[in-house]
C-alpha cells in the first residue's frame, strides 16, 4: 500500500492549483504582458503555460495510455503546446482556462487506481531512468506547476504584490500573537 494514491494525488492538484488561480487573480491583468527577460514567457504566456502544461500526461496516461513513448510524436506535441500558451488571451481567459483544465486533470486522478499507478512507463531512448511509473510522471504536474508558481510569485513581489501564502501566514502569525 503506497499511502499517497488517487484521492491524495488530487486533492493536493486542487490545492496547487487553487493557490496558482489566486496568483493569476492577484497579478493587475495589465502586467499580464510583463516579461522578467526578453526571451521569457509573458505572465499571461507562463500561467496559459500552467494551465495547458497537464496536457501532455493526460495525452499519454488518460487518452493513449501508452506504456511507452515509441511513436509518441513529443517535438510535434511541445509545437502545439507552445503555440496554444502563445494565444493572447485575457486574464479572465487565462483564469478560466486553470479553472478548466485543473478541474479536467484532477478528476482524471480521482479515478486512477493504485495498480494503474504503479504501471512503469518506457521513457525515449536514452532517457535515465529507462523507465518510470505513472505515479512519478503524474506527480510531476504538480511539482512543475509549483516551480512556475514560484517564478510568479516572485514576480508578483516586483510589482509590488504581496503574494496571498505571506499574506496568510502573516495573519496566521498574528492571531497568535507572533510578531514577525
Amino acid at each position: 500500500m503506497n499511502g499517497y494514491g488517487a484521492k491524495e494525488l488530487a486533492e493536493s492538484f486542487r490545492t496547487v492549483r487553487k493557490n496558482t488561480i489566486v496568483v493569476a487573480e492577484d497579478v493587475p491583468e495589465e502586467k499580464y504582458g510583463f516579461r522578467a527577460f526578453a526571451e521569457g514567457r509573458s505572465v499571461g504566456e507562463l500561467l496559459a503555460h500552467i494551465a495547458l502544461s497537464c496536457g501532455m500526461q493526460y495525452r499519454l496516461h488518460a487518452v493513449d495510455r501508452r506504456s511507452s513513448f515509441e511513436g509518441f510524436d513529443f517535438a510535434g506535441f511541445i509545437q502545439k503546446a507552445v503555440a496554444e500558451e502563445k494565444q493572447a488571451r485575457s486574464k479572465k481567459q487565462v483564469v478560466e482556462l486553470l479553472r478548466s483544465n485543473g478541474e479536467q486533470w484532477a478528476g482524471f486522478l480521482e479515478g486512477l487506481s493504485e495498480k494503474f499507478l504503479a504501471e512503469r512507463v518506457q521513457m525515449p531512448p536514452g532517457a535515465n531512468p529507462a523507465s518510470r511509473s505513472r505515479f512519478e510522471m503524474i506527480l510531476s504536474v504538480k511539482e512543475h506547476e509549483m516551480h512556475h508558481r514560484g517564478q510568479l510569485m516572485l514576480i508578483e513581489r516586483l510589482f509590488g504584490v504581496e503574494p496571498h501564502l505571506t499574506r496568510e501566514m502573516k495573519a496566521r502569525m498574528a492571531a497568535a500573537g507572533i510578531k514577525i
